[in-house]
């Protein structure tokens, strides 16, 4: 799909790669609603691009919903194109997690992109057409320690994007999962920064993940993995993951003094 003239919907676009994600398709020439509870970055990222911000609470399914709604009415009626960006993070021994962020994180990063994919299909099975791309991670395929409650999110929207892609295989609406490995974004805190060079993790910038996830939508990729040797890891976990829990063991030892420090390791 190329997303020239393209009625775009973006969550998460007031963020480190939203943003960056938001300008290349504006240069490509998409017409865009841009999503974020960050509406002050979102207002000025909007009136720079000529596109619409929707300031939306996607934490919940009556926001999903004004945000279906209200960007339908901003595109004429239609969508081409949903991208699930918006996402939380959290860096903790699983026993320090705050229970009200593991239900915030599950809502944002799991049933947001579901509800605002429900709110819309209708509209996108009348049209015959449209994509609809969930950005996931290669935490979704592989389990990372210290990042337990964020690898249950990405493994629950890995889930939806394959029996979604599979239920819409007749129609002409297209699913995408796209899975990058750590990437460099104001997500991660300085903590997490520290254990990502002490444990040697490969962190990717945001304008590289961006050229990806456009080139995935224009080869109408089903999914696609980044990062080596991440991205053979996911293999390598399906059929032997007791081989990835003694390569991981060494590096989980270093993460959790990071994790139990006194500093706080997560951020939206």
């Amino acid at each position: 799909m190329e997303v020239s003239n393209k009625r775009i919907i973006l969550t998460g676009a007031a963020g480190g790669m939203g943003s960056i994600l938001a300008r290349e398709l504006a240069r490509r020439g998409g017409r865009l609603v841009l999503v974020d509870a960050n509406e002050r970055a979102l207002n000025a990222l909007a009136e720079e691009l000529g596109a619409v911000a929707l300031p939306g609470n996607l934490a919940s399914r009556e926001g999903c919903q004004q945000v279906a709604d209200s960007a339908l009415g901003a595109l004429d009626g239609g969508v081409d194109l949903l991208i699930n960006l918006a996402g939380i993070n959290s860096f903790a021994a699983f026993e320090d997690e705050d229970p009200a962020r593991l239900e915030l994180m599950m809502h944002v990063n799991v049933l947001a992109p579901m509800w605002l994919t429900r709110a819309l299909l209708p509209t996108l099975q009348r049209q015959g057409a449209g994509r609809i791309v969930n950005v996931g991670s290669i935490f979704g395929s592989i389990g990372f320690a210290y990042f337990t409650a964020y690898s249950a999110s990405k493994f629950a929207l890995r889930g939806f994007s394959e029996a979604l892609r599979r239920e819409l295989l007749d129609t002409g609406i297209k699913v995408t999962y796209i899975a990058p490995r750590a990437v460099k974004t104001p997500m991660n805190t300085d903590k997490v920064m520290r254990m990502g060079e002490a444990t040697k993790m490969n962190m990717d910038t945001p304008e590289d993940v961006v050229k990806k996830i456009i080139a995935a939508i224009n080869n109408d990729r089903k999914d696609i993995y980044f990062g080596f040797p991440e991205s053979l890891f996911v293999r390598i976990n399906v059929m032997f993951p007791r081989l990835v829990d003694r390569a991981l063991a060494a590096q989980n030892r270093i993460a959790r003094k990071f994790a139990k420090s006194d500093e706080q390791g997560s951020n939206s």
